[in-house]
């Protein structure tokens, strides 16, 4: 193994210790294999340290552009390549900063496709309805209607323990990006999904995850991924909705209803306000989009 390879490793053995989200972590260690086999010759060795300078790193670069990757995913690995190199400063084993040497590809300015409320609970009442035949129902119902009905992230839900919801209080408490937390009220379409599940719920009396799986053991996330892309495409008839598309919904259409952003940003767990700020162009766009239609001056 050569020193980069032991490098990258140790860095990511560094961002587990920060508690980094496990797709982050994923997704780094994808980004940064593919980033050092760039540089590795075919039956050889990784290059050394210091011989990654401003010209292999845009040689790098120019490759991304040429496998025509999108805007998003060359920002995430140039992101990963920018923290490995702060990593290697802090440890001594570099003196360039790579984030000076290459530049961050520009993403498209672009607001997320969000499903209205009607489209909303068409599907969570079709899910309700047994529309499509599943072992596990009840558990499928919960973590739709905790999708929609808390806005948290799949991660957020796969990492529920039992001791994180107050059926009485209807609150969850959900560990976010960075292991944060926060606590989140659900309502009462919520509370009875979750009660009727957890009335339900059988694997090892150990196991303190709420969602488990087929085998009684935790839902991953990616599992939970699956769950939600399935009904998707069987339920809803469009296969592009996924978790985050629920997250979307909740925040606008609580924008919509009138409320305050800033409450917005801590149901959200939003480090910056202006990360929830997306969510006032997209009510802005449908406002537009009712406008052009009902009005005679349009």
């Amino acid at each position: 193994m050569s020193e980069l390879e032991r490098q990258v490793g140790l860095f990511l053995d560094e961002l587990k210790r920060q508690n980094v989200s496990a797709h982050t972590l994923r997704a780094y260690a994808s980004d940064l294999r593919q980033f050092v086999a760039y540089f590795t010759p075919p039956g050889g060795d990784a290059p050394g340290i210091g011989a990654l300078d401003r010209l292999a790193l845009r040689e790098w670069l120019g490759d991304l552009y040429r496998r025509k990757l999108k805007a998003v995913s060359m920002r995430r690995k140039v992101a990963a390549v920018r923290s490995l190199s702060r990593f290697l400063i802090r440890e001594g084993l570099a003196e360039v900063n790579w984030a000076r040497l290459i530049r961050t590809p520009k993403a498209p300015k672009t607001l997320p496709r969000v499903m209205t409320a009607e489209q909303a609970n068409s599907l969570l009442d079709q899910i309700a309805a047994g529309k499509l035949e599943r072992p596990h129902p009840a558990r499928d119902l919960a973590i739709f209607e905790l999708l929609y009905g808390c806005g948290i992230r799949i991660s957020e839900l796969a990492g529920l323990n039992l001791a994180d919801v107050d059926l009485a209080e209807r609150w969850l408490l959900v560990r976010g990006k960075g292991k944060k937390e926060r606590q989140v009220p659900f309502g009462s379409k919520a509370a009875a999904a979750l009660e009727r599940y957890l009335a339900q719920r059988a694997g090892d009396p150990r196991e303190t995850a709420v969602f488990l799986n087929h085998r009684g053991r935790r839902l991953t996330d990616r599992g939970a991924r699956g769950i939600v892309k399935l009904y998707a495409r069987l339920v809803g008839g469009d296969p592009s909705l996924h978790p985050h598309s629920f997250r979307h919904a909740y925040a606008t259409h609580l924008l919509s209803d009138g409320a305050d952003l800033r409450a917005i940003q801590e149901l959200l767990g939003h480090a910056r306000l202006s990360t929830t700020q997306k969510y006032t162009q997209v009510s802005l766009t449908d406002l537009l989009g009712v406008y052009d239609k009902a009005h005679p001056k349009a």
